[in-house]
Formats: structure tokens, sequence, C-alpha cells
């Protein structure tokens, strides 16, 4: 089994600085739309994650369409290592500071550029 996020945003090219010159994906497919990129492929170590514009996937499948302004995606992501993930980070603004769970995990949060919430997490 496989499992893909795909986040639907408004514009790709904003959210595109963040995981590819700071967290470190490839894009390795972009579909071009009216106004930009309507798709994109984004890969790093085995992860895969996905975008596509709103109005894309109106076009694509209406039904699937988001209503209204409120949408926002959460990721959990699980990485090796944390330290990394920390150094990719600075300066950027952090929502929810380094913490450790009663889980055994060590997270820290932010909203990516689209607003989505990004949770990266690393085992304690």
């Amino acid at each position: 089994m496989k499992l893909t996020p795909v986040l639907v945003v408004e514009k790709i090219e904003t959210s595109l600085p963040f995981w590819v010159d700071r967290m470190g994906f490839e894009k390795t497919v972009d579909v071009p739309g009216d106004n930009g990129i309507a798709f994109a492929i984004l890969v790093r170590d085995g992860a895969e994650l996905m975008m596509q514009t709103a109005s894309s996937v109106a076009s694509d499948e209406p039904a699937f369409a988001p209503k209204g302004e409120s949408r926002v995606t959460a990721l959990f992501i699980e990485v090796d290592d944390f330290a990394d993930t920390l150094k990719r980070l600075e300066g950027y603004p952090i929502t929810m500071p380094e913490r450790k769970t009663f889980y055994g995990m060590v997270e820290v949060g932010v909203f990516e550029p689209s607003g989505n919430v990004v949770v990266f997490a690393s085992r304690l």
C-alpha cells in the first residue's frame, strides 16, 4: 500500500519554496494550468507529496472542489534526522515549538505557505 497526500492550494508556486528549497523535496512533475502550475508531484527519500490548485480540482472533478475558504490539511511527517529538520526550519515561523510527547516523539509544527499544518516528528 502507498499513501500520498494531496494538498489543495490556491497557487502551487507559493508553496514550492518551502517544500523544495527549504525542506529538500524535488519537484518531479508539474502540469501547467491557465494561471501557472495546476498540479505538481514532489519527492524526497521515498516520500511523495502532491499539490493541486483548487481551480484545477474544480475543473477535473467538481464534486471534490473545496467549498468556501475553509480547507486545511494536516500532515504528520516522521523524519529520521530531527536535527536536520530543525536546521531547515531556521528562520521560518514555528507555530508549535519543539516538544516531547507521551507517545515517544519529539515534534515541531508549522503552517506551510498555503496554510496547511505540518508536524515534523522523530522517535525519541
